[in-house]
């Protein structure tokens, strides 16, 4: 027997696995890669509907943390970036696809633009400041990394999904 092998004292039975360790920190609160990889896609119409909905709530978080982060200094900020990293998280755990971060990050985006706009009045609501400025930079970032990430892609070569039947 080589000297990598060890030798197995019950002769006949295989060397017991020993078990995986649990992660822990964020990956316990995230996922592992392997665990967004391996996760089954929703329907196509789930995904579709999945799509506007995220555009929306983006929106809506767009408007809420705009006004979360100016009126709570540090820790508005603070829970106003929460709020948009986890929607963008979220939805790319939802539909297990890219473009499930890609939606809330555009609604996110389009409605900041326009709270950024002046108004005739000359007031507008997302204002210049140290705290707008985090937002709009630590938002957009995260809304890419989650963009990024490694997903399961949804059409293989081969798996005949262009043909009819597939998803």
């Amino acid at each position: 027997m080589s000297p990598a092998m060890p030798e197995d004292p019950r002769p006949g039975r295989p060397l017991p696995v020993p078990p995986r360790p649990r992660p822990s920190g964020v990956a316990a609160v995230l996922g592992s890669r392997s665990e967004r990889l391996s996760e089954a896609p929703p329907p196509r119409a789930a995904r579709a509907a999945a799509y506007a909905a995220l555009t929306a709530v983006g929106a809506v978080t767009a408007l809420a943390g705009s006004f979360t982060q100016s009126l709570w200094f540090p820790g508005g900020l603070l829970l106003a970036l929460a709020a948009t990293l986890g929607l963008f998280y979220g939805g790319l755990r939802l539909t297990t696809t890219k473009l499930g971060a890609g939606a809330p990050l555009a609604g996110w985006f389009l409605a900041l633009m326009v709270l950024m706009s002046p108004r005739p009045e000359g007031d507008f609501v997302l204002a210049s400041g140290i705290g707008s400025y985090v937002y709009l930079f630590a938002g957009a970032v995260g809304g890419v990394i989650c963009a990024t990430l490694p997903t399961r892609p949804l059409y293989e070569p081969g798996s005949g999904a262009g043909r009819a039947g597939g998803r």
